[in-house]
């Protein structure tokens, strides 16, 4: 699928970035994989990694989605955009709502433009369970972002530009989740539980870039994706990482979910299952005639898919080999 083709990572030094650069390189030929991030530091300790000598087809690209000029300039003779770039840390976009609102949202719009006018062939933009029903302004920023890329489609005219959204839950080991802080604080005796109630989706990075790489081959625009993930109760997570430690309960913190959503009842009239994953189909009619219900069913009245309800909840022993090859936890 990306053999000979041109594509673009955007937020390409993030942890999602970074493996799917990883997975790209070793599965498929592209003729220039460009690396579209805002942060030269990363750039440079991404490119000891990958440098351009052993990977000619590498570029790295300085640049921010907030500015549109280089969006233009970095989309050209692109074929295959990857969407990977936010602002996502809860309490940051709630204490930044601006700045949030720039990256998230004003970007998600210049993506759109650039990749139509560039004649770009694909987008997809990664999301987030948080878009769903959304209580943070981080969730409500995803979700905006999720609907423009949605309704991009509308505005191609007669060029063959695609859009589609993937929206999954939490990342096993990604910067600022839960569990590298409870590996930190094991040694510490005591871990601090904002809930004891609270359950989490999780999907591993390899798992997230490989559905990414599925929906990229198999979207036909306008749709909305979503994998089949296990779940986890916090408490679960905690006897899995430090059995021996004791549990602080500190309290939900602002814009936190007791049980996390990824398909809202009030979409649910709208999805289909598969056998190992859903999708959203968009709202606006003439796009029915693109989705093939080869395969699918669509889902019960009054489905919702929430980290609570799920049936496949991991257990303890599952969760310690879900995080068992995950890379050592640094100071």
């Amino acid at each position: 699928m990306l053999n000979d083709k041109n594509i673009i990572i955007l937020g390409g030094t993030g942890s999602f970035g970074q493996k799917f650069v990883e997975t790209v390189l070793s599965r498929y030929t592209p003729r220039r994989l460009i690396i579209f991030s805002r942060d030269e530091y990363k750039q440079y300790k991404m490119s000891q990694r990958f440098n351009t000598s052993a990977h000619p087809c590498i570029r790295y690209f300085i640049g921010d989605v907030r500015d549109r000029d280089r969006l233009y300039r970095s989309f050209d003779g692109i074929d295959y955009v990857v969407h990977a770039a936010a602002l996502k840390h809860v309490p940051v976009a709630e204490y930044n709502p601006e700045e949030a609102i720039k990256t998230n949202i004003f970007g998600a719009s210049n993506i759109i433009n650039a990749a139509i006018d560039c004649g770009v062939k694909k987008v997809i933009a990664l999301s987030t369970d948080k878009a769903a029903n959304p209580i943070n302004l981080y969730g409500a920023t995803k979700l905006c972002s999720d609907k423009l890329f949605v309704a991009g489609n509308n505005y191609v005219g007669k060029k063959d530009t695609r859009m589609s959204v993937v929206r999954y839950g939490n990342v096993v080991g990604s910067s600022g989740s839960v569990i590298p802080f409870f590996l930190k604080k094991r040694a510490e005796g005591r871990l601090p539980i904002t809930d004891l109630r609270m359950t989490r989706f999780w999907i591993t990075l390899q798992q997230g870039v490989d559905f990414v790489l599925f929906c990229l081959e198999n979207m036909v625009g306008g749709e909305l994706f979503v994998p089949k993930m296990p779940s986890t109760s916090i408490v679960d997570l905690a006897k899995a990482i430090a059995p021996e430690c004791a549990l602080d309960v500190i309290g939900i913190r602002p814009g936190e979910k007791l049980h996390e959503v990824i398909i809202p009842t009030d979409e649910s009239h709208n999805a289909l299952e598969y056998d190992n994953h859903f999708i959203i189909k968009p709202t606006f009619n003439f796009f029915e005639r693109r989705f093939c219900a080869n395969g699918c069913r669509p889902v019960p009245d009054g489905f919702q898919y929430d980290s609570q309800s799920n049936s496949w909840h991991l257990s303890v022993e599952e969760i310690r080999e879900m995080i068992a090859n995950l890379p050592p936890v640094t100071a």
